[in-house]
């Protein structure tokens, strides 16, 4: 007999029954409470049902739908938008970055995780066509057959380059490129409630999804001062997601772009809400409980983590640095410079420090010898890790 409570379908962006029978489902196989990095897990990838895999167009500049009085979206339209989407020019100077990272570690294959609309694909592709880059393979690792289709259709000009796959081979050897793909990945949150820790869960309360905190052994990776309220989280599957990498390259380098923080400002004391963020209709809300499936979940990066991670598997960090110098440093300015005046209007977003330039960091990491990567040549933090 199910417990939670199905909302009514108000319009096509609201998700499906299934989707809360199978939260449902789960919730009473587990004895009625769900970590939250499971009910995450479902909400985005729950096959044919969650966020990334029901089908629906999720990237853009503009949302195009109308917003009701109880917070649906009526009307198509995107919820976000990434870098590639914002402008080609981020594509050109990651692919200067890629076409330096292929030369150092001798591969010629590209795998990029996440590839979403295809768009970052195609901006590489191209830029390192036009630098004269030979590349015998671009391996895209998606979980939405949604978006793989719109991929294909993207990249249709490469079809004979392009392939796709739904898991990691046991060896590999190329540049690894995942833009916003790290924080798409399920995390656990932690809790301390009057000094206690707790691992904060999901629940069916009267027939809506609720919260509920179970005292835990789960502490952060840092010691928390005081004992205030404090709420964060863990990020094992992100960190796991890196040693994996690390396992199966065999040579090559990897690039993750990402917003997120080192671990000193990311356990900050008075960094005490968490990060964990929703994004729907370009409107961010703070509460994953509701329109679940219909819109993005999401939690910052602790690049601390995932340098040990990396270091602890065999990867060498050669840098870490703010998405603003990462660009410039890979020619960003210049393409600039070129490019028409709508076209340098966009860009500049990339890298103003009050929209993506700051908000958003890049780590790179390679397998063997360290070498000196462009994309780190000026502003490296790696020492603030």
């Amino acid at each position: 007999m199910p417990i939670l409570a199905t909302p009514p379908c108000s319009d096509s962006s609201t998700p499906p029954d299934a989707l809360y029978a199978l939260i449902d489902q789960r919730l009473q196989d587990a004895g009625g409470w769900l970590g939250f990095d499971s009910f995450m897990a479902l909400a985005l990838y729950a096959p044919g049902l969650g966020y990334y895999t029901r089908g629906s167009t999720v990237f853009g500049a503009f949302p195009q739908g109308m917003r009701q009085a109880d917070g649906t979206i009526q009307g198509a339209g995107s919820d976000f938008v990434t870098a590639p989407e914002l402008s080609p020019l981020f594509g050109q100077a990651v692919a200067r970055q890629v076409a330096q990272a292929l030369q150092a570690t001798g591969t010629d294959e590209v795998w990029e995780f996440g590839a979403g609309t295809g768009a970052l694909a195609l901006q590489i592709l191209d830029a390192l066509a036009a630098l004269g880059v030979t590349l015998r393979r671009y391996t895209i690792v998606d979980l939405s057959q949604p978006l793989r289709a719109r991929q294909q259709a993207t990249l249709a000009a490469y079809a004979d380059t392009v392939h796709w796959v739904d898991e990691l081979p046991a060896t590999l050897r190329g540049v690894v490129v995942g833009n916003e793909v790290l924080d798409a990945m399920p995390v656990q949150l932690l809790a301390r409630v009057q000094g206690v820790w707790h691992e904060r869960g999901v629940v069916v309360s009267e027939g809506k999804l609720a919260w509920a905190d179970r005292p835990t052994h789960l502490r952060p990776p840092v010691e928390i001062p005081d004992d205030h309220d404090y709420l964060t989280e863990i990020h094992p599957q992100g960190e796991a997601f890196v040693r994996t990498l690390a396992d199966r390259l065999q040579a090559g380098a990897i690039f993750l772009l990402d917003y997120g923080f080192p671990e000193g400002e990311y356990y900050h004391p008075q960094r005490h809400m968490g990060t964990v963020m929703c994004h729907r209709a370009h409107v961010a809300d703070d509460n994953p409980l509701v329109h679940v499936g219909a819109k993005d979940v999401t939690a910052h990066v602790n690049f601390t983590g995932i340098a040990v991670a990396a270091q602890e598997a065999g990867l060498e960090v050669l840098g870490y640095t703010n998405q603003a110098h990462f660009l410039i440093n890979c020619g960003l300015v210049d393409a600039m410079q070129a490019a028409g005046l709508s076209e340098r209007v966009a860009a500049q977003k990339l890298i103003l420090e009050h929209e993506m330039g700051e908000f958003f960091k890049v780590i790179g990491l390679t397998k063997g010898a360290y070498w000196d990567a462009m994309g780190f040549a000026q502003g490296d933090r790696t020492h603030r890790l």
